[in-house]
């Protein structure tokens, strides 16, 4: 494998998306905006792009993350709009994603309806919004919604964490 490899994801708000992924040790980078796919799947919904070091951070570790930190079994009237997916950028990595998500659909009560899909296209979210989490700690959005994700990031995979920048927020204490 290179030292870099991409994938997209889609769930839930990028906001949320964001914020997880780049709390990860391992992760390079993360892009929020829109994704989309081909097909019936060509419509754009919130994600992310997540450049990430392999040799650091497994594939199995990020789509474990991703399917623990989204509504990954459910089905809702936004669906269209948060897209349960994995994007993938090559049939290698398509069919490792689909051996994931069937391993762990074996763990979880509810199926997961989280789809994997070819990458097709990604539109960047505004400036204004992009590094919305660590921009914007206190915002009753944020602690709402997002630290309660990445407390299970701490409380779960302590060692896959960079501890450090969510230690500068004071992330526990505001839980």
């Amino acid at each position: 494998m290179n030292s870099e490899d991409k994938i997209g994801f889609g769930g839930g708000c990028h906001w949320c998306t964001e914020a997880v992924f780049q709390s990860l040790k391992g992760v390079i980078s993360v892009e929020q905006g829109y994704i989309a796919s081909t097909n019936e799947f060509a419509s754009f919904s919130e994600g992310v792009l997540v450049t990430y070091n392999p040799k650091e951070v497994s594939l199995e570790l990020l789509i474990e993350i991703h399917v623990l930190t989204h509504k990954s079994t459910k089905n809702h009237s936004m669906r269209d709009k948060y897209r349960s997916a994995i994007y993938t950028f090559s049939e290698v990595v398509k069919a490792k994603s689909k051996h994931i998500l069937s391993a762990l659909n074996k763990q979880h009560k509810d199926e997961l309806i989280t789809l994997v899909l070819d990458f097709n296209t990604f539109k960047t979210s505004r400036e204004e919004i992009t590094n919305y989490y660590f921009k914007n700690p206190e915002k009753p959005f944020c602690k709402t919604f997002i630290n309660p994700k990445l407390k299970l990031l701490l409380t779960n995979y302590t060692n896959k964490v960079n501890c450090d920048k969510l230690d500068h927020l004071k992330l526990e204490a505001t839980l």
